[in-house]
């Protein structure tokens, strides 16, 4: 399935895309109101949406994209775990060795921004850039998993464009500030179901910058395979149904141009980033 978040007054309601149009899932006792209760209810509520789309597709009860404001497909995940330097081709275009363990760093909830929406360029940031990345979202508590069994304790994979100013990324040797700002990260626009995705590192991965390709490539190339990552980080720490982790980016950020021909990002600058099976996620700067 994929699932999403759209906007309403009375705030994020739940939906499921289809090829028909867009199922929005009941606001009522019974249901899931947030897609991280819908990922705590595991296969139970997973069978109650699936029932519902039945219905509603056969009675016709259904919703246009066009006509709705994407939220971000997990508005509120636990922690938002990021990989560092996970394509071969990446590292050596920032100059950096190969790891012999993950880089992990972190992003905050500040940062979560949805398909669709305008991201703010503070006046700050001077070297803004853009990083397409394939996202884990945790399905079932992952505490110290074997690497065979880490992807059963997956619940689904979404985009993410991993936003980063890079000039406030290397102030200092903590790269946390750089990935943190407001809504330096949005994800989507769907949030799909681990078995729809099948081997999330047999994945087309790419970023276009304003029609441009900057990024191609597949997530075959990471360093660190995902159910590798899921193993080794719950083996430090415990991994909850909600937690995101962002996986790395491949080799064509800004960044990794020569210094005379890095265009930073500015007003007005389209990133479309795209999985394949995962769809395209696009934002626009406002500078």
């Amino acid at each position: 399935m994929k699932l999403l978040t759209f906007a309403t007054e009375e705030g994020l309601r739940l939906g499921v895309k289809t090829e028909s149009g867009v199922v929005e899932i009941p606001a009522e006792d019974g249901w899931p109101r947030t897609m991280e209760s819908l990922i705590a209810g595991g296969d139970k509520v997973i069978k109650q949406v699936k029932e519902h789309l039945r219905s509603a597709i056969e009675s016709g009860n259904l919703l246009q994209e066009e006509d709705l404001t994407f939220g971000p497909c997990v508005p509120n995940p636990g922690k938002i775990i990021c990989v560092g330097l996970n394509y071969r081709e990446h590292a050596a275009e920032s100059n950096m060795s190969i790891p012999e363990f993950p880089v992990l760093f972190n992003k905050f909830n500040n940062s979560i921004s949805a398909h669709g929406q305008t991201i703010p360029l503070p006046p700050s940031v001077k070297e803004g850039d853009y990083e397409v990345e394939l996202v884990i979202v945790i399905g079932q508590t992952a505490s110290k998993v074997s690497r065979d069994e880490a992807l059963e304790h997956v619940f689904g994979y979404c985009i993410a464009n991993d936003l980063s100013s890079r000039d406030l990324q290397f102030r200092t040797n903590q790269w946390m500030l750089g990935k943190s700002l407001d809504h330096f990260c949005p994800i989507g626009p769907y949030l799909v179901t681990a078995e729809e995705v099948g081997d999330p590192n047999r994945l087309e991965i790419g970023c276009r910058l304003n029609g441009e390709i900057r990024q191609q490539s597949n997530t075959s190339d990471m360093i660190f395979y995902c159910d590798e990552l899921v193993s080794y980080i719950s083996e430090y720490i415990t991994l909850n149904p909600g937690d995101i982790i962002l996986t790395g980016t491949p080799q064509g950020v800004i960044f990794g141009y020569p210094p005379e021909k890095r265009i930073w990002l500015k007003d007005g600058d389209e990133i479309v980033v795209e999985i394949s099976k995962l769809g395209s996620l696009k934002n626009r700067i406002r500078g």
